[in-house]
């Protein structure tokens, strides 16, 4: 019987840390649609928080890629005073980032609603020569 309460207990714990967080990313991340996006990222400091390879294969024409992967180690290169807008392919990594990102005091952050896979504007595709 004490392991159905330790079970209830840590699924509680559990949907409330879920919970939590589900509301900090809505109060600290705004998510924009492609149009608002668009008219935005050209003033603020764009990050693809994706992988090199994926950025490899196609990216938002400006933005640097900074994985989530990597994004605590460089924080030095993201200006706290300018807007950041974020994406990945499917917008559950930039919500991650935002967290992030928030807790290290960035605070004007803005994400592609839906992802990069949503994208209809100009791309980049890098070009890796293979030896």
């Amino acid at each position: 019987m004490t392991e159905l309460y330790i079970l209830i207990g840590i699924l509680v714990v559990f949907v409330l840390f879920t919970l939590y967080r589900y509301f900090k990313q809505k109060k600290i991340l705004k998510p924009l649609n492609e149009e608002e996006f668009r008219n935005g990222y050209r003033k603020a400091q764009l990050i693809d928080v994706r992988e090199p390879k994926e950025y490899d294969g196609g990216h938002i024409l400006g933005a640097r890629n900074i994985p989530l992967t990597q994004l605590s180690q460089r924080l030095t290169e993201l200006r706290k005073d300018q807007p950041v807008y974020l994406y990945c392919q499917s917008g559950s990594r930039s919500a991650r980032a935002a967290l992030l990102l928030n807790k290290k005091g960035y605070h004007q952050l803005y994400h592609l609603q839906g992802g990069f896979k949503k994208w209809s504007g100009k791309i980049k595709k890098s070009k890796k020569l293979d030896f």
